[in-house]
Order: C-alpha cells, then sequence, then structure tokens
C-alpha cells in the first residue's frame, strides 16, 4: 500500500490568562482557515531545548497519511507526545490579524460618556515486518534508530548515510516518495540529521476513537533553531502557508535568513470592510507578499502573555486568552514561573523562493505587535454649529483617507468609493467646499505598508499648520538693535 509523504515542521505553544480590550471592540478575525494549503506549527525555545508541534491540513483517507521530518537527534519515546488540536484553535483565534471598531463624537455635544468596555472570555509493526526491514537496511545505508507506537500513530527514528538509499527505504515501505526527493533528503543526511517518520495506526485510532488526527509533539536538545520547510515542497502544487506560534522566556522569535517583515497594520478602512474582513486580509496578504518579493516572513502579532502579568495583551482581543493548561499542552513549561512572550509569524514558502530551511533566533525585543485594521463610525445629531461644520470637513477627507489605504493595502478597484466619501456632504453649508475634487489618488505600485495619499494629505495640512504657527511666533518676538 502506497502511502503519501506529508510536510516537515516544528513547533511549540503557549497559553494566557484573561486580558482586557481597550475601548472599542473585536469586530471580526482572520485566521487561517482564510488560506488554503496552511500547515500550523507551535515552537517552543528554552536554551537549547526545542519543542515543536505539528498541525496540517491533511485532506483525504488517514490511511494515506505519512510524515517525514528531519530532525537533528534520535528522539526517545518520552521525547514525542500527543496534543490537542483545541491548543492550535485557541492560538489561532487569540492572535489573528483583528478588524476593530470605534464611534465618532459629534462635537456639537458636549457630554461625559462611558467607555464600553466590551470583554468576554471568550507496536505495532508485526515481526514479519521487522525482519524484512533490517534485511532491506542493510543494503541501503539506512537503520532503524527507534520505533514507538504512541497514540494513533507508528513512528520511526531513521538514520541515512546516501539519500539515494533512503529514498529506496521509503519507496520499498510503501511511502510514495515525490520525484524531487533525493536533493532535499541529502544536504539532511550530509548534516547529520535523523528523519522523524509517521504513519497512522488504523487500529489504534479506531480504539482511541478520535476521528482526526492529533498533533505530534516532539522535544530535543539542539543548537540549532530552524524548521525544516524543504522536504514539504518536495510534492508540493505551489506555495504553501504555514503560521508559526512562538514562545520565548524573553522576546521575539525572527527568522536570520530570511526577513522578517511586519505586516501592515493600524490602518483605518471603509465601513463596508465590516462585511468583508475575509478577502480584505487575503488580498492585503497576498499583496504585501508579492510586494516584499515572496521571500520573507510576516509577523502579525508579538505581545507578552505572561500570566501572571497584569498588562493588556492585545488591543482589542480577537479572542479569549489562551488558558494556562493549553500553555503546558503547548510546551511552555515555564508558564507558572517566568515570562512568556508569544510571536506569531506568517510565511508563504515555495520551492523557488525559499531554496534553505528556516532558521530562526531568540531576540530581546519585547515590543508589542498585531495586525489590527479601523473602521470609524461617523458622528450622529445635526451638525449646525461651528465645529460640526468642520468635523464634516474632515470626515470627507478622513473618508478619502479611507479609501485610499483600501486601494494601497489590496489593490482594489475603489472607484465605487465616491459617494461613501462625500455622503455628508449635502449637510455642509460651504459650497465653496463641496466643488474640490474628492477622488481618490493611488499611487502605481504602492507599498502596502506605507501609509496612502491620505496619509500624505494629513502629513501636509500639519506642516502647513506647522509653518504657519512658527512665522506667528517669530512676528512676536521683538527684535534687539544693535547699540
Amino acid at each position: 500500500m502506497k502511502t503519501k509523504i506529508i510536510a516537515l515542521f516544528l513547533l511549540s505553544v503557549l497559553v494566557t490568562e484573561n486580558a482586557m480590550a481597550f475601548c472599542g471592540f473585536y469586530v471580526a478575525k482572520a485566521d487561517t482557515k482564510l488560506f488554503n494549503k496552511t500547515s500550523q506549527i507551535i515552537l517552543v525555545r528554552d536554551g537549547n531545548r526545542t519543542t515543536i508541534t505539528m498541525n496540517n491540513d491533511f485532506q483525504g483517507d488517514v490511511k494515506d497519511f505519512a510524515m517525514v521530518v528531519p530532525v537533528p537527534v534520535v528522539l526517545k519515546e518520552n521525547d514525542i507526545r500527543i496534543s490537542d488540536q483545541s491548543v492550535f484553535e485557541a492560538l489561532d483565534a487569540y492572535s489573528g490579524p483583528r478588524l476593530v471598531e470605534y464611534y465618532d463624537e459629534n462635537p456639537c455635544y458636549r457630554y461625559d460618556y462611558l467607555e464600553d468596555y466590551s470583554y468576554s472570555r471568550s507496536e505495532s509493526i508485526s515481526m514479519v515486518q521487522k525482519s524484512s526491514m533490517k534485511e532491506k537496511e542493510k543494503g541501503l545505508g539506512v537503520k532503524v534508530e527507534a520505533e514507538y507506537s504512541i497514540g494513533e500513530y507508528d513512528i520511526l527514528i531513521l538514520s541515512a548515510t546516501e539519500s539515494v538509499g533512503l529514498k529506496t527505504w521509503l519507496t520499498q515501505n510503501g511511502y510514495k516518495i515525490p520525484g524531487t526527493a533525493n536533493e532535499v533528503l541529502d544536504p539532511y543526511i550530509k548534516s547529520n540529521m535523523k528523519f522523524f517518520v509517521v504513519k497512522v495506526n488504523l487500529d489504534n485510532k479506531k480504539a482511541l476513537g478520535f476521528e482526526h488526527l492529533r498533533p505530534i509533539q516532539i522535544s530535543f536538545d539542539s543548537p540549532k533553531f530552524m524548521l525544516p520547510i524543504r522536504l514539504g515542497m518536495a510534492n508540493a502544487n505551489g506555495p504553501q502557508d504555514m503560521i508559526v506560534y512562538a514562545f520565548t522566556k524573553t522576546g521575539r522569535v525572527e527568522c536570520t535568513n530570511y526577513r522578517t517583515v511586519k505586516i501592515p497594520t493600524d490602518r483605518n478602512v471603509p465601513l463596508d470592510i465590516r462585511n468583508n474582513f475575509g478577502k480584505f486580509y487575503v488580498d492585503l496578504f497576498e499583496k504585501s507578499w508579492r510586494y516584499q518579493g515572496k521571500n520573507c516572513v510576516f509577523l502579525e502579532y508579538a505581545w507578552n502573555v505572561t500570566p501572571s502579568w497584569g498588562g493588556v495583551k492585545c488591543d482589542p482581543c480577537v479572542g479569549p486568552p489562551p488558558l494556562t493548561a493549553d500553555l503546558g499542552r503547548a510546551g511552555v513549561n515555564w508558564a507558572n514561573q517566568g515570562n512568556v512572550f508569544f510571536t506569531r509569524l506568517h510565511v508563504r514558502y515555495s520551492r523557488d523562493k525559499f531554496p534553505q530551511d528556516l532558521n530562526f533566533q531568540v531576540t530581546p525585543n519585547t515590543e508589542h505587535f498585531q495586525g489590527r485594521y479601523i473602521l470609524t463610525n461617523p458622528a450622529g445629531g445635526d451638525f449646525e454649529c461651528e465645529d460640526g461644520q468642520q468635523y464634516l470637513k474632515d470626515l470627507c477627507y478622513k473618508r478619502k483617507h479611507e479609501v485610499e489605504e483600501l486601494a494601497v493595502l489590496t489593490g482594489w478597484d475603489v472607484t465605487r468609493y465616491g459617494k461613501y466619501i462625500t455622503e455628508y456632504n449635502h449637510l455642509i453649508k460651504d459650497n465653496q467646499f463641496k466643488k474640490n475634487d474628492f477622488t481618490p489618488v493611488i499611487p502605481q505600485d504602492s507599498d502596502p505598508g506605507s501609509p496612502g495619499n491620505g496619509g500624505k494629505w494629513i502629513f501636509t495640512l500639519f506642516f502647513l499648520v506647522g509653518v504657519g504657527g512658527l512665522f506667528i511666533l517669530l512676528q512676536r518676538i521683538p527684535v534687539t538693535r544693535q547699540a
């Protein structure tokens, strides 16, 4: 029976306790379900100790599932655990890019208001098979270093002396190997890496009663801090997405052999994005990925999530924070004893753009970051007062800025937003103002990471105000005449 080799990765997780949202509240999130072919990895790093929890989007009959992961050492049985899918769901919901919503205050009304803090918490390999395998190993340079049956999985730890022998061994033992496997296996063999090989034990799976395959967690000591992605690309049709949830004691995790780039954030966008946030974020990511040359790692979230830390862990929170127990299942063994810093990375990789595995480092950088997009609802009531009339003029420019930001972030055609920009202009008494051209100006090949032209307009406005203020100040300074 042939089986297919799936990708390989690593990771670990951790959880936090309650967190409070700032003013404004969560509207929507951009979770991993938006992207096809998305793998999720939890990566925990403490000194030279790495814990990796692997999940994947395998589709098909579980009897066809198999996974081969390069690992730096021969894993012992107690280095391998079965984790829980709910940990990934909690981390994804908590750290995903978010859409937030705020409300303007009518400047004609002066009243105290209460901020509404909306917060919710939210062995079985037969002896005959073993004998056969050992005979094959001798001639192929492949050695079975260890074998375990854990949960619904049969696991082998292999070492090899050359890639052709390993490929032949895998083929002879029922693994369907991609034609390009030789060239991706060879570097790992030359680096003295071992191979963590997993199949599903159908009898155990039936006895355990789990419908889906559960994540596998491995731990090992090694100075190497990396994720092997090349094997996963050997049988991939096009780019793949991977979300890495990384946890350390000190600060952010960053990639060292590819650029780590912040996803564009804190942008004001039109109100109708409320109903289309999924497509908005998918297109934003696509444009940012292309603009960055398709070979960088995006930072989507970074925050101190230490359970004992009393600070806010998001603004606002997309979902309830992971529980301390979840952190333990993710491999964060120090959650109740020290600092926990959470980094979410999103990488879209392909063979031509990512010829190397992902190498990481733990940094001292504890700057907080989140992918965040902002809706601003206009004030209600009448705007007869002088401040109200100025508010309406500013609202027109703000909406023009939102539309320009939308075009810069996603590349969408925004010509349909003309009425949105001038929606409240009929309430403006200054007819001369209404004759202005409010057509959005979108630069070609604009950088999604830079503010749109609306940002330039605001900068220009502040610049002119500053120059005017300086001129007035100079006029008031008395001139001292020479004797």
